[in-house]
């Protein structure tokens, strides 16, 4: 047995073990009563030694060796079993690491690994309560091409074996859909959108006017205009005159019809833009990126600010 040991590594204790519970079998004993093993004991020691590295129980490893379970399928169970168990640890670095990044509290922490060990259906069921809440429930509205598209843009799809970052901004992004605060405003925002619509009488708007602004006032960020400025009174003007445009108010010359007219498209634009800029839409959205693995968008709340101001210091 010494011999034996030497050659496989294993123990004589360790090699007896294995003996005493039928996985190894002696090929017989010399005459002091010792225990013989020869080459075939090697070779299922070896192969014993490799399970048991690799994390099989003794039980299904006496049958893998005396071929009652095919290995292969045992190793399939086993690959399937490891990855339920990195799953699980995954979840569980990523709670931990946005513990210690928050500070977060004991009931906070509670919260976090409860929304991480959702299932997918599960998942599916948070999101559509809170797109139900924000958009309405699919049907209450007719066939509405823009809403659906709408919903399936805010849509998570946490894949099944998420990184640890997915994992992390999934469990941020369902925090902040259950917050009824950021689902106000996500509702206030499609009801925005909604009426503009009406008013330009189209099904489809041809281009969202908080898009556009967001762009011009990102150009006049990078070339540091003062949103209370003289120079931003133009930008000002034709963030009106563009509204008046895609809301059907304008008069033809890129104006509004009159000075209470364009009064009131300021203040509805103004409007628009607050709620377009509240930081927990971005937030949502970036998160969103990360989750579903798309590009994360270059921040537009530096514009929209700058653009919200512009307009609150031209109506002053």
């Amino acid at each position: 047995m010494g011999d034996l040991a030497r050659r496989t590594g294993l123990t004589v204790k360790t090699i007896r073990f294995y003996s005493d519970r039928g996985i190894v079998t002696p090929a017989g004993r010399s005459p002091a009563g010792y225990r013989r093993y020869g080459d075939e004991a090697l070779a299922r020691l070896e192969l014993v030694r490799t399970l048991r590295d690799l994390g099989l129980d003794l039980a299904t490893i006496r049958r893998v060796v005396d071929r009652e379970l095919s290995l292969p399928e045992v190793a399939a169970a086993h690959v399937a079993g490891l990855d339920a168990q990195i799953r699980t640890l995954r979840r569980r670095r990523a709670v931990l690491s946005a513990v210690a990044r928050r500070g977060s509290t004991p009931e906070e922490t509670e919260l976090m690994d409860e929304l991480a060990r959702l299932s997918a259906e599960e998942r599916g069921r948070l999101i559509d309560d809170f797109l139900d809440a924000v958009l309405g429930v699919p049907g209450d509205h007719g066939d509405d091409p823009p809403l659906a598209g709408l919903r399936r843009s805010l849509t998570p799809a946490l894949p099944e074996d998420p990184g640890p970052e997915q994992v992390q901004a999934w469990v941020e992004l369902a925090e902040l859909s259950r917050d009824p605060g950021f689902r106000s405003v996500m509702r206030r925002a499609v009801e925005e959108h909604a009426a503009d619509r009406a008013r330009a009488g189209t099904t489809l708007p041809r281009r969202d006017v908080v898009a556009s602004v967001g762009e011009r006032a990102g150009r006049a960020v990078a070339a540091g205009v003062d949103p209370a400025s003289v120079r931003a009174r133009p930008l000002v003007a034709a963030f009106v005159a563009e509204y008046a445009e895609l809301v059907g108010a304008g008069d033809g010359d890129g104006g509004a019809d009159s000075g209470a007219d364009h009064a009131e498209l300021r203040r509805r634009l103004l409007t628009r833009l607050r709620t377009a800029s509240d930081p927990r839409r971005e937030r949502y959205a970036r998160l969103l990126a990360v989750v579903n693995g798309w590009p994360v968008l270059e921040s537009r709340g530096p514009a929209l600010d700058w653009a919200v101001r512009a307009l609150e210091a031209a109506a002053a």
